[in-house]
């Protein structure tokens, strides 16, 4: 996630339901891009091999977009009414789908339980931001700080490279005066979430690994 706007109001509500809409369009459109792309290779009468070179694009390209649309559900969607509870298990689903690429390996050490929508919301927000610490992947560990539904969460990256953006911690801080806009919006909800939970969140560095914490 590159660059910070300057600082500016905070965004309404009409506009930062726009600025995570553009968000979620922005993950989806590598996938449904290359789907495409697959069928108009189909749609050209291809030779065997390119058929199937095709077919293999659109099916992972498909899977892709699948777990991207599910965790971006869970991450920014309403998942149920007010109040409503979300069990982790599903959450621990959704995350390792979107997030275990090949590159990234996900160990999830929560126990199983239902936390308030919010939390979990929190949880794979920070997630995300963990995730951009390593850009050349490696691996993520999610510990809990507490139980029950006032659990929080600690979000280790480790990875080769592994940097800290620090104008997502900029952006994460309560005392930030940047306005969001359609690259920083997903660390501005992640502080967002965080206020709604009476916690914080930090992105700190800890020798060569990268530590996101609510608290």
């Amino acid at each position: 996630m590159s660059g910070i706007s300057s600082p500016g109001p905070a965004p309404d509500a009409l506009e930062l339901a726009a600025l995570l809409c553009s968000r979620v369009c922005h993950d989806l459109i590598s996938p449904v891009g290359a789907i495409v792309n697959g069928l108009e290779v189909l749609d050209d009468n291809p030779k065997p091999e390119d058929r199937d070179f095709a077919l293999d694009l659109i099916r992972k390209s498909a899977r892709v977009a699948s777990a991207r649309l599910q965790f971006c559900r869970l991450a920014f969607g309403a998942a149920g009414s007010s109040g409503a509870q979300i069990d982790l298990g599903d959450a621990q689903n959704v995350a390792k789908g979107h997030i275990e690429d090949g590159k990234v390996t996900l160990t999830w050490n929560l126990p199983r339980l239902l936390l308030p929508k919010n939390r979990v919301k929190l949880l794979l927000n920070m997630l995300m931001i963990a995730q951009q610490t390593i850009p050349r992947g490696g691996t993520l560990a999610i510990d809990p700080i507490g139980d029950g539904e006032t659990m929080s969460f600690r979000v280790s990256a480790a990875g080769l490279n592994a940097r800290l953006p620090q104008n997502i911690a900029d952006l994460l801080s309560a005392s930030s005066t940047a306005s969001a806009d359609a690259h920083a919006v997903q660390p501005y909800y992640t502080r967002l979430l965080a206020q709604a939970c009476g916690l914080n969140v930090t992105l700190a560095s800890e020798g060569e690994t990268v530590i996101v914490t609510a608290s």
